[in-house]
Formats: C-alpha cells, structure tokens, sequence
C-alpha cells in the first residue's frame, strides 16, 4: 500500500492584490472572503492553505483560484504534501505564540 503521506496535502496559496482603489480594496476583500469560505486557513499575510486528499481535488480548488483572480492581481498555487509540511521549520518572536496547524481530523480517515 502506498503511504498515503505522499498523496495527501496542502495546497498553498500567495497572493498580491493591489489595494490603492476603492475598487482594489473591494476586489482584495471578495478574494479572502472566497478563500476563507472555500476552507482555506491564514498562514500568513497573503498566504491561506487548504487540506486536499487526492490529486482531483487539488485540480478543482486550482480551478476555484484561477477563476475568482482579480483582475490586477497575482496568484500563486503550490502543493506541498503531508511530509513536506511536518518538516516545515516556524520560527516566532516573542510576542508572537506558536499556532500549529495540521490536517483536520476529517481527513484522517483517508
């Protein structure tokens, strides 16, 4: 059996939207709104990741991404699995605390 380990993970988002309009502002605000609903947690500033457990998914949420980019904005996507992810290095100053993220328990089952 292959390690699912391998198979499953995040999908990272970065972003750069402009925010000097009105319109700018309106269209940065839609953007994280549509990531934070579709189930994306803030990593960073203008950085969100998503769980996915298979290679479909990753594709449909990619497709999600490219079709709500505004239009002045610049968008990144990156896989990382499981692995990749529990080897991440985070590194805090002193007033700010750890906040772990890991896969959610619905996922576990996978």
């Amino acid at each position: 059996m292959e390690n699912l380990n391998y198979k499953m993970g995040w999908l990272l988002v970065f972003f750069d939207l402009p925010t000097t309009t009105p319109e700018d502002k309106k269209n940065y605000v839609t953007f994280r709104r549509q990531l934070l609903d579709d189930g994306y947690l803030m990593i960073q500033f203008s950085v969100y990741a998503r769980p996915c457990v298979t290679h479909s998914r990753i594709l449909t949420h990619m497709r999600r991404i490219k079709q709500i980019v505004p239009p002045d904005g610049s968008v990144r996507c990156m896989f990382v699995t499981n692995i990749q992810w529990d080897k991440m290095y985070i590194f805090h100053g002193k007033s700010q605390p750890p906040r772990e993220i890991s896969m959610p328990e619905q996922l576990l089952f996978w």
